[in-house]
């Protein structure tokens, strides 16, 4: 997405002083808006992490830990090399550290990295919180066709190195996934805002990706 969106100091320092981190948290803001301004990605960037953050304003009055997953969706991409298949875990793992070294309780820092770590969709969570954190990063699936293309497009961009053919075919299976489960959203907001309109484009996408 753009680079030239940023992230925002004034709401990491309201979250941080929430989380209970020592000091004003500035270094570990630097840390995350340097990591997700690395030149390889082109969707995972701070605009997602704002997109997200806007989404989750939408619903924050139902999470039971609004703070953790705020923390979380900060985190959740903090790690992102598309060559790999762990950069939840390692994503995780870094907020596990960063926070704990920040004496924020470790109760909190449990469940902050938790949440990071569900975040790679392989599971649907019951768990509220964790249900919540998956339908806001996945909400990109159910919006206006031309976002949701301009969202492909970003993918794509970031598996530039992947011959077309061998792109195509992995990438059906992974959207195709999200098509075979009874719902792709886990909460009743994001269920009746972007069900239908998530079917509907990744059913588009698919046909073409097939083509």
């Amino acid at each position: 997405m753009s680079r030239s969106c940023t992230l925002d100091l004034g709401r990491w320092t309201t979250l941080w002083t929430g989380l209970g981190g020592r000091g004003d948290g500035l270094a570990v803001f630097t840390r995350l808006a340097t990591a997700y301004a690395e030149p390889a990605r082109a969707y995972h960037t701070a605009e997602h992490i704002q997109d997200c953050l806007e989404q989750f304003d939408l619903i924050r009055k139902t999470a039971r830990h609004p703070h953790e997953v705020e923390a979380a969706l900060w985190f959740h991409d903090a790690i992102y090399q598309p060559a790999r298949s762990d950069n939840e875990e390692r994503s995780a793992e870094l907020a596990r550290t960063v926070l704990a070294e920040s004496a924020v309780p470790p109760a909190v820092v449990h469940r902050i990295a938790e949440l990071v770590r569900i975040s790679s969709h392989d599971t649907s969570p019951s768990e509220p919180d964790a249900a919540l954190l998956c339908d806001i990063d996945l909400s990109i699936l159910g919006r206006s066709p031309a976002v949701f293309n301009r969202f492909e497009r970003l993918i794509r961009r970031e598996y530039a190195w992947v011959p077309e053919f061998t792109y195509r075919s992995a990438r059906s299976e992974v959207l195709g996934e999200f098509l075979r489960r009874p719902s792709i959203y886990l909460t009743p907001y994001f269920r009746k805002r972007y069900e239908g309109p998530a079917r509907a484009n990744l059913a588009r996408l698919l046909k073409r990706l097939g083509s």
